[in-house]
Formats: C-alpha cells, structure tokens, sequence
C-alpha cells in the first residue's frame, strides 16, 4: 500500500475518492489487500488465489468506471436495455471466478455448482457492507474469526483473510483509506473460499442459501450496514 501511495499509477486523483462524510481518502488499500489476500490463499490453493484475484480485479473494474447505480437490479434492468454497465461486469465476472475456483475445489459437480455459489455470494456480500469505514472489513473479521479453529486448507484460508482485514482495519476505520470494491470483492472471496474449504454439501447448501437472501435483499443488507 505505501507503494502505490508513493507513486500511484495515473496520479493521485486517480485513487482519491470522497467518503460518506465528505473527506477524501485514497483507494491505495483496495489493490494492496486483493494481492494480498490472493497471495496467501494461492498458498493454500491455487483454486482459491484465483477466486480472490478474480474477484478483485472485477472490484477494480467497477471501481475505476462504475457508475450511480447500485444493487443488482439496477444493472440487470441496464442489461436488459441493452447497456452494459461496469456492475453487470462484475457481477458475472465474479460469479464466473466462483465457479471456477469450485470446480478447482471440489470434486462432485453439485458441490463444485454450490461452491461457485458461496465464493461468488460471499465477495458480494462483503461488498453489500462496505458502505461505512470499517464496516466491511469488521465483517470480514467477525465472519471468518470461527475457521481459525479448523485444521487444515479451511483455517489457513481464513487466516489469509483474517490477516489481511486486520492489517488494513485501523486505516480504513480512520478514514484514511478505503477498500473499495476491490477490496471488498477480493476479501469476500477469499472468506468465502475458506468457508467452501470447511464444509461438505449440508454446509455449502446452507451457505449457498444465505448469500443468495442477501443479494436477493442486497438495499436491506446495505441499510443495515449504515446503520450498524
């Protein structure tokens, strides 16, 4: 992250945006965390370093050319018109990076289907609650802090994950940085691989299902999160 606040690519303004409260902070967080995070969960599987690279690289994308509107219905509708919005991108790319990293995951083709889902559903998810400083990535904290107690790939990804959130929480909390859309998606799915890790079919459905309610109702999510 100091890095890029050294020598942003493009200048400043590029990676400057203005918070809800009308302060400017640098976006430098949200590329450094995606890194990040897909470094360490390429380590424990490289299905799963390709979910968050992915899945940052979309948040980038909406990033740098999204546009005002929000939620899932607002660029399905755009689609249907025939425009295809920055958010419309990002949504099929990261389900698309789900998937794969399911098939990558595991070995039975519903787990692999239900799998994609919770990577997918989890990056957006976290996106849902990234509107307020530290909001997101609390979530990710909260979220992930029970698969530190599990053996194996399913623990050491939600370590990555863990460690990444917390690395970047006291910036982001100060209203020095934000994560952005990258960072969100990229932590997301790096949580989200964790959980796929930790659990068979039973697990997964029920994962599968509660991402798939939170974007179903992703403005209520979003509510909440400001008012959290």
């Amino acid at each position: 992250m100091s890095l890029l606040r050294a020598g942003p690519p493009g200048g400043s303004a590029r990676w400057e945006r203005r918070n809800h409260a009308g302060r400017t902070v640098g976006m430098y967080a949200g590329p450094a965390s995606a890194v990040a995070a897909a470094v360490g969960a390429a380590r424990v599987h490289p299905g799963a370093g390709l979910a968050v690279l992915a899945a940052g690289a979309c948040g980038a994308y909406d990033d740098v050319a999204g546009d005002h509107r929000r939620g899932f219905r607002a660029h399905l509708k755009a689609l249907r018109d025939g425009e295809v919005t920055s958010g419309a991108v990002k949504l099929f790319g990261v389900s698309a990076a789900g998937l794969a990293a399911g098939a990558l995951l595991k070995e039975r083709p519903a787990d692999r289907v239900l799998a994609g889902v919770v990577i997918a559903g989890t990056a957006h998810f976290v996106n849902l609650l990234d509107v307020r400083p530290g909001r997101a990535v609390g979530a990710v904290l909260a979220l992930g802090a029970p698969g530190l107690l599990r053996a194996g790939p399913a623990g050491e990804l939600a370590a990555a994950a863990l460690g990444v959130a917390a690395a970047v929480l006291p910036d982001d909390l100060g209203e020095r940085v934000m994560i952005g859309d990258t960072g969100a998606h990229a932590l997301g799915a790096a949580l989200g691989a964790a959980v796929v890790a930790g659990n068979r079919r039973a697990g997964l459905l029920a994962h599968a299902v509660a991402v798939v309610v939170a974007a179903r109702h992703g403005d209520r999510v979003s509510a909440w999160a400001r008012s959290w």
